[in-house]
């Protein structure tokens, strides 16, 4: 069985190129960290260094299995930290900014039971379709659609997964024939989430066929609730998050049409967390992405399984 000994002792020698070095550094002898890795490169069965007189190198096999060696590592240092904090109280503030209607309809749901859950946590929520400058404002957390791609100072992690689904109410479908193929959808009056040039054109696809169709609408605003109740009320054809129309369509007051397609929208399948790499490996950070991760953040209808 391979031992977190042997994984740190493996990267500590493949950082240093010297066993010498890496026996100081892990505070062990030389002949253990010589041992450790002899032990890991007869359970892999595999050669892991070239050895001479002079010099340590990686051997091609090394150089692999490295890269996995790094994140075991950092998941068993990450599991530790928890458990670690699951014994003391972690106390300070987060603060997290969200779009909208995800925040309202799913996170504002998620969030008192995670603050039960660590009583010295404090959560400051800002509600906003904008993309805010998360050092200038001083945001711990930014909670975004995963098309808003992190600048090369910020890392992502996904947090819940989002189906676009294409929805209309039953009194539209009664005075228009239903979409029985994407290109049916030229025909229709849809609905749009914001505008841009390329919201002319809706895009789906259904194993390796992918459509683009032109499409229409007299009706544009910047609140999917707003496209919600339009859709309700039989303006057309929208686009909606499943957190956001998963119950109305349960309920019968709309209908999802084209089921087999997948849509393409601007705005990704995934809500993700943007953060500096500092303020990710926060450990209260950590504790409220980790929740977030488990509980499902798309809709209780539907786990989020990554």
């Amino acid at each position: 069985m391979i031992s977190a000994e042997m994984l740190a002792s493996f990267a500590k020698v493949a950082e240093t190129l010297s066993v010498g070095r890496s026996a100081i550094a892990l505070k062990v002898t030389k002949s253990v960290v010589s041992k450790r890795i002899a032990q890991l490169e007869a359970h892999l069965g595999v050669t892991l260094f070239s050895r001479s007189t002079r010099r340590i190198v990686l051997t091609s096999a090394g150089e692999i299995y490295l890269e996995h060696a790094r994140r075991a590592l950092a998941e068993l240092h990450a599991a530790e930290e928890l458990l670690l904090a699951s014994r003391s109280e972690i106390k300070g503030p987060i603060r997290i900014t969200a779009p909208v209607s995800w925040g309202q309809r799913v996170l504002c749901k998620l969030l008192p039971e995670f603050l039960k859950m660590h009583p010295g946590i404090q959560i400051e929520l800002t509600l906003a379709d904008r993309m805010v400058d998360i050092a200038f404002e001083r945001f711990d957390l930014a909670l975004r659609w995963s098309a808003s791609l992190p600048k090369q100072d910020l890392v992502s992690t996904p947090i819940a997964k989002i189906d676009w689904l294409l929805t209309a109410s039953p009194s539209y479908l009664a005075l228009q024939d239903e979409p029985k193929t994407p290109e049916d959808l030229a025909h229709h009056s849809t609905l749009f989430y914001w505008r841009e040039p390329s919201d002319q054109w809706w895009v789906m696809s259904a194993g390796q066929s992918q459509r683009r169709i032109p499409v229409k609408s007299r009706y544009h605003v910047d609140n999917p609730e707003a496209v919600l109740e339009a859709c309700l009320q039989g303006l057309g054809i929208a686009q909606l998050p499943d957190y956001l129309c998963a119950q109305a369509i349960s309920d019968g007051q709309l209908r999802q049409m084209l089921p087999g397609w997948i849509q393409q929208t601007r705005f990704g399948n995934l809500i993700t967390a943007l953060a500096p790499p500092e303020r990710m490996r926060n450990l209260r950070n950590r504790l409220l992405i980790d929740f977030l991760s488990q509980s499902g953040g798309a809709n209780p209808l539907k786990p989020l399984n990554l």
